[in-house]
């Protein structure tokens, strides 16, 4: 059988994450559904990144095997006819047999966007987290720096979940300003349950002043969830990439 990988853009308002479930729409099953469509296969899609509901992907990655004689580079063409206009198949190739999106991964990169404006937008309702106050940018751009490097993010992790352990290194942290929009983006090796929307929700809170930005290293060291900010909202957060 051959295998194909999929680079994959997604909206992900309308879905309840990337992982099949029982009685709800899911990113997985939409794009299985349509390679069965295509192919007439039952194809089994492997995700680098198990999105949550509400979590958008710029450059999410799976891979399927197949029998089909469809050249793996015209699998994007063909799927993009029968997706919805929410999921679009940015790239498409065949690939070694051994490659799996999820084990082969090195590292991803993630995206947040915080709207600090008096009002919301109706634009970017779906889009981006709405802060009414005003937000001490400089002090949130101190903080973040903390998160450079190799650390226990226990902290960082939502309760309930379960690794074998919470060390990982992040490789590069930005966070600018344009206007009304706050980009935070943050690559590294691997990333825990929650971890990146528990990390902008602590920013907001050092941005409000209800943190200190130079508590950030005690709050990495205490390995505590409670020590740490608020869980931010899931549609700020975007996947932007994977490394292999």
């Amino acid at each position: 059988m051959r295998n194909v990988k999929l680079i994959i853009e997604y909206d992900g308002t309308n879905y309840h994450g990337w992982q099949k479930q029982k009685n709800a729409k899911t990113v997985q099953d939409t794009i299985e559904s349509a390679i069965k469509g295509l192919t007439g296969e039952k194809a089994e899609l492997t995700g680098a990144s198990r999105t949550d509901f509400g979590v958008h992907a710029l450059g999410q990655v799976a891979n399927f095997k197949t029998d089909s004689n469809i050249p793996g580079d015209r699998f994007s063409y063909a799927l993009n006819r029968i997706l919805p206009d929410d999921i679009v198949i940015i790239e498409s190739q065949e690939v070694s047999p051994d490659f799996h999106a999820r084990f082969k991964s090195k590292g991803k990169k993630y995206r947040y966007l915080i709207y600090n404006s008096r009002f919301p937008s109706a634009i970017l309702r779906n889009r981006a987290f709405h802060v009414s106050y005003k937000l001490d940018f400089e002090s949130m751009k101190k903080a973040a720096s903390y998160f450079l490097g190799t650390h226990d993010f226990s902290s960082f992790r939502a309760s309930g979940s379960s690794v074998k352990t919470s060390v990982r290194t992040m490789t590069d942290v930005l966070l600018e300003r344009d206007d009304k929009i706050i980009k935070f983006e943050i690559s590294g090796d691997g990333f825990l349950y929650n971890m990146v929307r528990i990390m902008v929700g602590t920013l907001v809170d050092v941005g409000m002043g209800r943190i200190n930005d130079d508590d950030i290293p005690k709050i990495i060291e205490s390995k505590n969830r409670k020590s740490a900010g608020r869980t931010a909202p899931a549609e700020g957060l975007y996947l932007v990439e994977v490394y292999y």
